[in-house]
């Protein structure tokens, strides 16, 4: 109860939610990454597949959401709004802080565009969702940098071992697509059509 009653709630609801929103984001991209290179199947068993992944994307998206109000609402570290959303105003670790906002504003078009992608062209869409990519290093930078738990070994472990199989997967992507045997784009359309027909 100590930790309730010292002032500081909202700052240990924002770190715990902010590890929250970079563990889940971690977990889209490698299912995304796992979906695209068929490594739980040759083919799309069924929408659940591609549901899943937006599901862990969404709750993110709310974490993230979570995190930024509780900063606000903190009175322990003091944010105003513009310190939130504008890289480098922050007096508070501007650098670091400035990798979380960019990632937040990755996650958004991110996720705003696989929301309305059965109304956006497909090469666009593609282009946007590879952000993905540099969404996960940004927020993996504004972690290591700017949170508090940045010293807890765990964390750190879990990090490297996230940039690790994301590494893997990305280079087995690679791999597949120079030796020609990237998915057919059957069976990509087929992952899409289903993310279609599910909404």
């Amino acid at each position: 109860m100590s930790g309730l009653l010292d002032g500081k709630l909202w700052w240990y609801v924002s770190r715990s939610s902010g590890i929250m929103a970079w563990f889940l984001a971690v977990a889209a991209v490698l299912w995304g990454l796992a979906l695209s290179t068929r490594a739980i199947g040759k083919r799309p068993k069924g929408p659940w597949l591609l549901d899943l992944h937006r599901f862990l994307s969404g709750l993110a998206v709310i974490f993230t959401a979570i995190h930024i109000a509780a900063l606000f609402f903190d009175n322990y570290t003091h944010w105003a709004w513009g310190e939130l959303f504008v890289p480098m105003v922050s007096k508070w670790k501007p650098g670091p802080t400035a990798w979380g906002i960019v990632a937040v504003y990755l996650l958004i078009a991110v996720e705003a565009t696989s929301l309305v992608m059965n109304r956006i062209p497909r090469r666009f869409w593609r282009a946007i969702h590879f952000t993905s990519f540099a969404l996960f290093v940004t927020a993996s930078i504004h972690l290591l940098q700017a949170g508090t738990d940045r010293e807890n070994y765990v964390l750190r472990w879990v990090v490297l071992l996230s940039v690790v199989a994301v590494l893997f997967f990305t280079i087995y992507r690679i791999l597949m697509a120079i030796f020609g045997r990237t998915p057919p784009a059957a069976d990509r359309a087929a992952l899409l059509q289903a993310a279609r027909s599910a909404r």
